[in-house]
């Protein structure tokens, strides 16, 4: 009795001590509430970006991904890695296996590899069955290129981020002179030298500049929309999309298949109850005490018995 009167007390002690915490804590919050941040007043939520893969039905723009690999290719694959992905997972987006073997052969990073005559560590040309060599050999030498920061593997970056594409997309847009506004009333938020104002960044400031400044930067095909900054940002952020879950076209597919299976299969299932066992719930069965048989016996075992009643 004593060791559980003991624990009782070290319990409700130890419960106290957290609700006085709570009240304490509320108290001063609500007396010295946290100063503003430049963080949360000028922090922006992505921009709005329709895509033709959103929605339960959605399905991917062949064309629009291949003009985002496009900009990957000649703008972002400089600093950014797909490490998750392989050369031949491109046929996926209308190339042949013809071109994707000569995309992997003409690939600005070749792959690393071991030299078979000395063993030596060399490099060779990317093969389809490759994934995409990283534009840096490691992370010091990929730090040492920019400011010291470390840029990003792009793979699963739509997945990785609130909003997805919606997000890169914001972020390629969003680069602008940081406003005098915030400067006046947060000066030591003043954005350092290096780094670039983002509104769309959690911080605001961003180390990469923008990777895309003009109309016309990257040269699409004939028949493809005209190459504007906002046209490129929306083709990359999808080709990005896809990068992160190539099989969402298969995923939707299974789920609209599943759904009308289990549609369908609940239609059976209430005609079956509507002509078999609805009828069923409302007869009482005589099983058990209430078998007449079986209540026959128990009187005949109470007469012998000579138990009344």
């Amino acid at each position: 009795m004593l060791l559980r009167s003991i624990k009782y007390l070290v319990g409700a002690a130890f419960a106290g001590v957290l609700l006085i915490s709570f009240f304490v804590g509320v108290s001063n919050y609500l007396s010295s509430p946290p100063a503003p941040t430049a963080e949360e007043e000028f922090h922006k939520h992505p921009k709005h970006l329709a895509l033709a893969s959103d929605g339960p039905l959605g399905r991917f723009d062949r064309q629009q991904l291949q003009r985002g690999f496009q900009v990957y290719k000649e703008v972002c694959s400089a600093c950014h890695s797909l490490s998750l992905v392989a050369f031949h997972d491109l046929e996926a987006l209308g190339y042949s296996e013809a071109e994707v073997k000569a995309i992997a052969n003409q690939w600005q990073t070749e792959v690393p590899s071991v030299n078979p005559e000395t063993g030596e560590p060399a490099t060779r040309k990317a093969l389809s069955s490759d994934r995409f060599p990283a534009p840096y050999a490691n992370e010091v030498a990929a730090r040492a290129a920019n400011n010291n920061a470390l840029p990003p593997d792009l793979s699963l970056m739509t997945k990785a981020r609130h909003d997805g594409g919606a997000y890169v997309y914001s972020l390629l847009t969003g680069f602008q002179p940081q406003p005098a506004e915030l400067v006046k009333k947060f000066p030591s938020a003043k954005t350092p030298n290096g780094l670039h104002y983002n509104p769309y960044f959690a911080n605001l400031n961003l180390a990469m500049p923008p990777p895309l400044t003009s109309e016309g930067q990257v040269t699409y095909a004939p028949g493809n929309p005209k190459p504007t900054v906002d046209q490129m940002a929306k083709d990359v952020s999808a080709f990005l999309v896809w990068t992160a879950e190539p099989k969402l076209e298969q995923r939707h597919a299974t789920g609209i298949a599943v759904s009308i299976f289990l549609l369908f299969a609940t239609i059976l299932g209430y005609l079956a109850y509507q002509n078999i066992w609805r009828t069923e719930k409302s007869v009482v069965r005589e099983t058990g005490v209430l078998d007449p048989k079986n209540q026959a016996k128990t009187a005949r075992a109470r007469g012998k018995a000579g138990i009344q009643g």
